[in-house]
Order: C-alpha cells, then sequence, then structure tokens
C-alpha cells in the first residue's frame, strides 16, 4: 500500500486538506500586478544599509577546517554550510544574483552571496529540500561542479531526474521516513562518529514549470550526530513549510531537535502564504512543538519574495519570542557569511582552534 502522500500524479501533504499549488494562472497575475510578491516597503535605511548592516565576510580558513563537533555558517536565505562529524554538508546552495531560472531572472537578490561556489571548501553531500528555485539553484550547483567538486546530492523523490537530464551523478531519492547514514553514503571524507540522515515531512508544494505542480515531493532534513555511547545531536533544517501536525510527529519518531534552521520570513500576504510558509509566531510554535533549544533564522533578508520588508522578520520574531516566554537569543540572528560553533555539550577531549571552538 502506497503511503498517504503519494498521490495520484504527484505528491500531498500530510493534511489531505491542505491543497497547495493548484493557483489559477489569473490569480498569480493579479497577485504579481497588485505586488504580493516583492516588498511594500525598504528596510531602514534602504538596502545598501541593510547588506552592510547583515553581512560579514566568511572566514574562509575557518571553514577550511574539518569540524568534528557542529559548526555552521549562514550563506543568506536558505544556504546553510554545516560542518560536523568531519563531514562537509551544504543545504539549498542558492548564491545567484536572481532566485529563478539559470540564475537571470525571477527575484532579484539584494544582499550579495558572501561567497561563490568555487571558494566554498570540499563538500561531502548537498542536501536539496525541493525544487523551487530560491533552494534549487542551478546556476550555483552548476559553479560548484564546475570548480571539481563531485560531492553526494540527496533530493526528494521525483526530483533525480533533473540531476539527470545535466548529467549529475551521485544522486539519491528519499521518501519520507527514509534514513540513510551518511558515513556508508560518502567516502570522501575523514569519518570520525555516525552521522544519520531522515528526510521529514513538511507542509508545502512544488513547481518548477506550469507542467510539473508537486510532480517532486518536499520535505526537511534531520540529522543525527552520535558520537561514542552519547545521546545523539539532532540538528533540523524543515525545509520550506506551513505550521503542521508534522513537527509534532517528527518529534515522536526521531526525538527532540537540539539546534533548528527555522524559517523566519516570506509569510506576507497571510492569505496566500500561512498554508506554505510559517511567519514568525508558528516558526516559534514550531520550534516548541520540537522542543528545540537553540535556532538559527533562514528564509529572511536576501531575495525580494513577499511582501514583508527585509527587517519586519526579527521584528516580528522578538514579539513572538516574548509572548511565549522564550529569551531572545534562543534564534541567532546570523549575518551573511557568518560561522558559529554550535554548543552541544558533546564535544570532549577535542583540540580547540584559534578561534575558541573545537576541531
Amino acid at each position: 500500500m502506497k503511503p498517504s502522500h503519494h498521490r495520484s500524479g504527484g505528491f500531498g501533504n500530510s493534511d489531505p486538506g491542505v491543497v497547495i499549488g493548484n493557483f489559477p494562472w489569473y490569480e498569480m497575475v493579479w497577485r504579481s500586478l497588485r505586488g504580493d510578491f516583492k516588498p511594500l516597503a525598504e528596510p531602514t535605511g534602504g538596502y545598501a544599509a541593510f547588506a552592510r548592516q547583515w553581512s560579514v565576510p566568511v572566514d574562509h580558513a575557518r571553514i577550511a577546517l574539518r569540524q568534528d563537533a557542529p559548526h555552521v555558517t549562514w550563506l543568506g536565505h536558505v544556504t546553510i554550510l554545516l560542518q560536523v562529524g568531519g563531514l562537509n554538508i551544504l543545504i539549498d546552495p542558492t548564491l545567484a544574483g536572481f532566485a529563478g531560472p539559470y540564475g537571470r531572472f525571477g527575484a532579484p537578490r539584494r544582499v550579495p552571496a558572501p561567497l561563490q561556489p568555487q571558494e566554498l571548501p570540499p563538500i561531502d553531500v548537498v542536501l536539496i529540500s525541493h525544487n523551487h528555485y530560491d533552494h534549487l539553484c542551478h546556476a550555483t550547483i552548476a559553479g560548484l561542479l564546475a570548480a571539481g567538486q563531485r560531492p553526494r546530492f540527496f533530493v526528494p523523490l521525483g526530483l533525480k531526474a533533473w540531476f539527470d537530464a545535466r548529467g549529475i551523478s551521485q544522486v539519491t531519492e528519499l521518501d519520507w521516513w527514509d534514513q540513510v547514514k551518511l558515513g556508508e553514503a560518502v567516502g570522501n571524507a575523514p569519518q570520525r562518529n555516525t552521522i544519520r540522515l531522515h528526510f521529514t515531512p513538511a507542509q508545502h508544494w512544488n513547481r518548477r514549470t506550469p507542467f510539473d505542480t508537486n510532480a517532486s515531493l518536499w520535505g526537511g532534513y534531520l540529522l543525527e550526530w552520535h558520537q561514542g555511547a552519547a545521546a545523539p545531536w539532532r540538528f533540523l533544517f524543515p525545509g520550506d513549510t506551513g505550521y503542521s501536525a508534522d513537527f509534532k510527529t517528527i518529534r515522536e519518531r526521531i526525538g527532540a531537535v537540539d539546534f533548528l534552521a527555522l524559517p523566519i520570513g516570506a509569510y506576507l500576504p497571510r492569505d496566500f502564504m500561512k498554508n506554505m510558509h510559517v511567519n514568525p509566531a508558528d516558526a516559534v510554535q514550531l520550534m516548541l512543538d520540537l522542543e528545540t533549544k537553540q535556532a538559527m533564522g533562514v528564509h529572511w533578508g536576501t531575495f525580494m519574495l513577499t511582501q514583508e520588508a527585509f527587517d519586519q522578520p526579527p521584528r516580528d520574531l522578538a514579539i513572538a519570542l516574548r509572548q511565549r516566554g522564550l529569551a531572545a537569543d534562543s534564534v541567532w540572528l546570523m549575518r551573511h557569511g557568518e560561522t558559529r560553533a554550535i554548543p552541544t555539550g558533546q564535544a570532549k577531549n577535542l583540540s580547540v582552534n584559534k578561534w575558541g571552538s573545537r576541531k
């Protein structure tokens, strides 16, 4: 018997009553003309000032190190370099100037990418959450491969064909709740301990052309880092999602999440975005559902995608955290290009590098 999210001709959400993607063309034209898909106002001081405030130079020497204990670098929007267990894991790499076809069309990027694909350290694993242009960027992946990188790709069901058509190898498709040991799947990096990758459900949809609505799956990635006899450290990148019961299910089936890449932007107008993108209040509830103590904000302040100003998500997030009695710094607001060591309580008997973090 096929899973309930497998539908005729494609895929659906866990809640069968939430159907996304069946928008009539005339609604999309009307919304575009109304301005639903670009900010209604500039951030305070303008885009150039915002980019200066929210960017730092990448510390290339630091990210060149193979890390045991987890480190994270935010490369803008949803693009994350996660370094853990000796592996370099790149998530939804989108470094082009536009979120659109070939990196030249679509939603413009207003904060420059902190690095280019050829400047990335050796990448062992690339995770793709779904096929929307702000998550699956042809120009970025082409640049990564042109630089000589040959990572292992993990993608949702139905998306391997996109890679096959471009001659990209080492691609594995995953369904919701599938899991794999990355130490078994990746052979070009020192494997110092065990990392298990789970593909998890989310409430969203897919379309890359007018003819492929929901023909491939979407979701998130949960990584469990096992080091000796210690309890596993868990990281979740949920992908794009509206608020749903999926996250309570993830908590029940896999366990509490230690560190969460929390989407906090692209949520207005609410009548259109509610089912597909959490707003900051929904995001905080998602964090509580997963029993997460620390998160980082993603999916904001990079591309002109939706109505809210670039600097609105941090303000709305601060209100949501305060209303739920959570500390303001329980969600890191990192700057584009910034790297941080993630506290785990597990990193023992490891050398300390010059930044004071463990390696």
